[in-house]
């Protein structure tokens, strides 16, 4: 493993969408993971390096795109198993990957058994390898960050739907935020362990902040107001199945714990409305009715990187939207 720092995720500029998605994973990894759409050179692979660091044990691990089964599951040595009575594991990327973060880059050009098979573990904590009759299973809790350019071609519809959460990244990038990022990025090339030094306040408490909410997590009720609701809009939405109704009220009680709330409310339910359902709706969402506009009207939101590096992040206002419709406010709530 490199002694170079991985680039601190609370020092990304944009991307905030993305940023909460990947706690919320971290928060809660039974949500099943993020699928990241988006063009090449939108620091894809850096936000899930940086998510790493939030988890315990730090490890990120990549899956290569040419990767066979054996790789990925591990091997078992059937004439170890003959001569000592037991089988000889040789473990694979899920196993290295236990605790920590499995990057798949370029996900839609993995073989589609891959696939399948990596979500399943992803999903159930467990590897199990069997061969001849002789079986081995390990541990391989993990967060499952997937990447993928949809010009270069689709993931099929089963495959998508099995990624818990879903965010689109633009390649339009304003120039003052274009700015922050090459700079901060030439900083960090130049001075790894300086710049990681500058933003450790911030990016430790931006991991005391996801463990709080991991221990809090259990205590907040999965209820049946906040599934009707979330049942309700899927229907509408008119997706496929049921997974897009647990993993909505699963992200959505994870963003409950993200703000240190001990319910889960309407707030909640909307800020992970988008993540849940941009990969699984059939019905496009309705058009919000015509209102005179407010007079800070077309705005761009709150960026927290063109603050003065504190993490003074917006808050989440409570409000009712359409079906299946994207709230455009800021995705990272205040600090609880």
């Amino acid at each position: 493993m490199s002694d170079i720092p991985h680039f601190p995720l609370a020092a990304v500029v944009g991307a905030d969408d993305l940023k909460l998605a990947l706690c919320l994973t971290a928060i809660d990894p039974k949500i099943g993971g993020v699928l990241i759409e988006g063009p090449r050179g939108m620091a894809k692979s850096t936000l899930a390096r940086g998510l790493a660091d939030l988890l315990a044990s730090g490890q990120f691990v990549t899956l290569p795109l040419g990767a066979t089964e054996e790789r990925l599951v591990g091997t078992l040595d059937l004439d170890a198993a003959l001569g000592a009575g037991r089988a000889q594991f040789s473990p694979g990327v899920l196993a290295k990957a236990d605790g920590g973060v499995l990057y798949v880059d370029e996900v839609n050009l993995l073989a589609d058994h891959l696939v399948d098979l990596l979500l399943d573990v992803a999903a159930s904590g467990v590897n199990l390898v069997e061969r001849d009759g002789i079986s081995h299973r390990h541990p391989a809790r993990f967060v499952l960050i997937g990447t993928m350019n949809p010009e270069e071609g689709e993931l099929r519809p089963q495959l998508l739907d099995r990624f818990g959460l879903n965010v689109a990244l633009s390649g339009q990038t304003a120039p003052t935020e274009r700015g922050q990022i090459i700079r901060r990025r030439l900083d960090f090339d130049a001075d790894p362990l300086a710049f990681c030094a500058q933003w450790a306040p911030q990016q430790e408490a931006l991991k005391q902040r996801c463990e709080r909410a991991r221990e809090l997590l259990p205590n907040i009720a999965l209820d049946d107001q906040a599934l009707q609701d979330i049942t309700e809009r899927c229907f509408a939405a008119g997706v496929d199945g049921l997974r897009a109704d647990l993993v909505w009220l699963r992200a959505a009680r994870a963003h409950a714990a993200w703000r240190g709330a001990g319910e889960i409310s309407i707030e909640d339910i909307d800020a992970v409305a988008e993540f849940a359902l941009r990969h699984r709706r059939r019905n496009p969402p309705p058009s919000a009715p015509q209102q005179n506009p407010a007079p800070d009207s077309g705005a761009a939101p709150p960026n927290d990187s063109q603050n003065d590096g504190q993490g003074s992040w917006g808050e989440l206002p409570a409000q009712t939207v359409p079906v299946g419709a994207r709230r455009e406010v800021p995705s990272w709530p205040k600090k609880p």
